[in-house]
This record gives C-alpha cells, sequence and structure tokens, in this order.
C-alpha cells in the first residue's frame, strides 16, 4: 500500500508563454510509492508539467513540492532527488553500458567505492551484468531502456520520472520493464510515469489526464472507467468505419464517438437500444456493446465528439 502523504504536491502551478498558458492552475498530489500516471494528447500541457516538476522550466504561479524541495526555489535540489528516463535514448552511444552509468553516478557526486558497488547491484537487478562492456550503442532497443533506467536510479533517488518509457520496446520486454517498476514502489520509490499504452496505465495506481493545459480526470483505473456507467459503449463495424463517424456523431443519443482500430466505438444514452440508436446509418455490418477500456475513457474525456 501506498504513503498517502506526498512525495509530489501541486498546487495551483501555471506555466505561462507570452499570454499563451501552457498549464492552466492544476492540483494533484502523489503519494510516496505511488505509480502515477500522467496522460495526455500532444499539447495537452503533460510535457510542460513534467519539465516544471523536474525543475527544467520555471513555474509562473503556483507551487510545486517534488521530494519536499520546491522546484522554484531550488531546481537544482529536485535533479538531485529525482531520476529521470526519457522516451527519446538519450546516452552515449560511443561508451559501454558501464562507462555510462558511472558517467551519471559521478554527475551525482557519488563516491567510487559507493559507485561501483551501485552499479553492480543495479546491473544484476535490470539483467545488465553480462553487456556492461557493451556500447550503449549496440545494445537492443530493450536493453538500451534497462540501461537509461539504470541511469536514472543509480544514485538511489526518491522519485523517478519516466516518459514513455516503454516506446519502441516488444511486448515480453514492456512486461518485463513494468515488473522491475512495480519492484521499485514496493520498495517505496515513487514512479511518475507518461505512456501512450493505455492498456500500460491499467497497472498505475492512480491516473490523471490533462487536456489543454487542466486536469480534466484523477483516479483508479477503476474508478476512471465508472465515469462511463451511466452510457452504453458499441462497437461498430463497417467497410468504411471513417466515412460513417460524421453521421454517427450527430445521432440525438450518441454522447462520443471516434475511430477505434478498424472499428468505431460509440458511447450513448443507456435508454436507447442499439437497433433504433443505428436505424437511420447505412453501411453499419455489425454492432456490438463492450466494457469500456481506459482508452475509451480517455476518447470520452477529450471530446473526441465533434
Amino acid at each position: 500500500m501506498t504513503d498517502t502523504s506526498g512525495a509530489i504536491t501541486v498546487t495551483k502551478l501555471e506555466k505561462r508563454f507570452g499570454s499563451f498558458r501552457a498549464v492552466k492552475g492544476i492540483d494533484f498530489t502523489v503519494g510516496r510509492g505511488e505509480i502515477y500516471g500522467f496522460l495526455g494528447a500532444n499539447g495537452a500541457g503533460k510535457s510542460t508539467t513534467i519539465k516544471m516538476l523536474c525543475g527544467l522550466l520555471e513555474p509562473s504561479g503556483g507551487t510545486a513540492l517534488v521530494a519536499g524541495v520546491d522546484v522554484a526555489k531550488d531546481p537544482e535540489g529536485v535533479k538531485r532527488r529525482i531520476g529521470y528516463m526519457c522516451q527519446k535514448f538519450s546516452l552515449y552511444e560511443d561508451l559501454t553500458a558501464a562507462e555510462n552509468v558511472d558517467f551519471f553516478g559521478g554527475i551525482y557526486g557519488m563516491a567510487p567505492d559507493r559507485l561501483k558497488a551501485r552499479r553492480d547491484e543495479v546491473f544484476a537487478l535490470l539483467e545488465l551484468t553480462e553487456r556492461k562492456n557493451a556500447f550503449a550503442g549496440d545494445l537492443p532497443r530493450g536493453f538500451q531502456q534497462r540501461l537509461a533506467l539504470a541511469c536514472a536510479i543509480i544514485h538511489e533517488p526518491d522519485i523517478i520520472f519516466l516518459d514513455e518509457p516503454t516506446a519502441g520496446v516488444d511486448p515480453i520486454q514492456r512486461r518485463a520493464f513494468w515488473d522491475l517498476i512495480y519492484s521499485f514502489s514496493a520498495a517505496g520509490t515513487t514512479i511518475f510515469v507518461t505512456t501512450h499504452f493505455l492498456d500500460e496505465a491499467e497497472f498505475c495506481h492512480r491516473i490523471s489526464f490533462i487536456a489543454d493545459g487542466e486536469i480534466v480526470a484523477e483516479d483508479t483505473p477503476a474508478g476512471l472507467k465508472k465515469l462511463l456507467s451511466a452510457w452504453r459503449l458499441y462497437e461498430v463495424q463497417a467497410a468504411d468505419p471513417a466515412s460513417l463517424l460524421p453521421a454517427v456523431r450527430q445521432l440525438p443519443a450518441v454522447k462520443s464517438a471516434a475511430l477505434f482500430g478498424d472499428t468505431l466505438h460509440v458511447m450513448a444514452d443507456a435508454a436507447v437500444p442499439a437497433e433504433e440508436l443505428f436505424a437511420g446509418v447505412a453501411g453499419i455490418t455489425a454492432v456490438e456493446q463492450v466494457t469500456p477500456t481506459l482508452e475509451d475513457v480517455f476518447l470520452h474525456i477529450a471530446g473526441k465528439k465533434s
């Protein structure tokens, strides 16, 4: 169970670029040991928020405490207490795995003896020991991500920020990576993670959605799905589902509709039977009521209905 006290406490946090408000006075708290998913479309304010929390971007207003440190007053203090792993592989490809970790350990001021012991410990945990002398640029993508994680946690930070940590990684490696995240959480480390894989968001203890610079929903995965409990979700099949989307969105009982793979997912008033709901739409080959996923919640919240 996670500690409910705040490892991250955000109050009325805001970022302005001239007259444009990229982040609009948001509030949230992340508990110690919690895996907190932070989701949003491109341009929603997600990256701007993360940069402020990591001490990389000065807030325009409000406060954010990360590991007890005010990000505006002491951004360098924040950086010493966190680990950060970005989506794009950004380590030194012409250095070995061990040399990369040693470099980052040195930046954090770790004593040589402690750094070596910690590196051996982290490499064993991440199954990198056999590859410690391999050049980072020669490692398979999954092991590059593990190496990036090793560099992020070498100094034993209180909080780890993971930005799209499994992008480009195969499903087996993704599952293994999340097993590692759970082990860190169980040991008391707070995980702040962004992902475009909404099936991965199911692994988070809590999730918040940011849209147009505002937190529009925050809850457990199960709690977020309950937001759709007053509606019915239908999966609609058609030869050309994209061509049907405008007409479906205009149906009076439809709350939202969006392309979902090669089908449409349609959120509609539960009081209207499916036969009546879609009676006037030509080209539909099948309709099935389905259970909402987090992706459906995200599309619903993001306002995909035009």
